[in-house]
């Protein structure tokens, strides 16, 4: 089984987003669960994808941005669901990425499970330099990568979100062992939409990436089991 690719569940549709994690349990192992899908379905949503498919990893992305005793509070509650990985803006600084953090550990510690794998959101890949303008944020939008993941990894947190454009200059600054989850990931002649910045899957895990997050290309086909399959076959 191969969970280097998490297939973006990206709806509210119960019956549809098990269709899709009970597709991705046979090939890719792995599924990202986003806000479109906890809105509508919350903790017990993800506890039948979990229930129903126990093989598959869980990438529970929420973006959580808030004060650090809030979002600390958030993170223990994605603990108990058992997520693999979570995902917190790095934008919240240092103090509440800190408290993410610990909030992970030491649930984990007190209840005897494994741990969640905190992951920081540094530039949504929808955003390029003249997006950072329009909300006063520095560019270009590498240097902000670097930036929010330097600060990420002194928190202590597991990983980053980024885009697969930033995946060698953080390699080079960060070193190895920072898990890098990579979206706005399209197979070769695939279709942008919404993302200004992609990849295709071979050339983002050359570079460095850890995992892969991909939506469409896969939940849009006919097929989504051999459409992962077909990607995966290409790496």
């Amino acid at each position: 089984m191969d969970n280097k690719i998490f297939c973006a569940v990206d709806t509210g549709d119960m019956t549809r987003a098990l269709h899709i994690a009970k597709a991705m349990e046979k090939t890719t192992g792995a599924v990202k669960l986003g806000l479109e899908f906890f809105v509508q379905n919350g903790a017990d949503g993800v506890e039948q994808v979990t229930s129903e498919c126990p093989g598959l990893s869980i990438f529970l992305d929420l973006k959580f941005h808030d004060i650090p005793n809030t979002v600390a509070g958030a993170v223990r509650n994605v603990c108990s669901l058992q997520a693999d990985f979570t995902t917190i803006h790095t934008s919240g600084g240092l103090d509440m990425m800190r408290a993410a953090t610990e909030a992970a550990h030491e649930y984990a510690a007190k209840h005897n499970l494994p741990r969640t794998k905190i992951l920081g959101v540094t530039v949504l890949t929808s955003l390029d330099d003249g997006d950072m303008d329009d909300v006063g944020q520095c560019k270009p939008v590498a240097d902000q990568v670097k930036r929010l993941a330097a600060l990420a990894q002194k928190a202590g947190l597991d990983g980053i979100v980024c885009s697969s454009h930033e995946i060698a200059a953080l390699r080079e600054a960060l070193g190895p062992d920072l898990i890098l989850m990579v979206p706005g990931i399209r197979p070769a002649g695939g279709a942008v939409a919404d993302q200004k910045r992609v990849m295709t899957p071979p050339e983002a895990l050359t570079l460095g990436a850890t995992h892969l997050v991909i939506g469409r290309p896969i939940t849009e086909a006919a097929d989504p089991a051999q459409a992962a399959q077909n990607i995966i076959s290409s790496l």
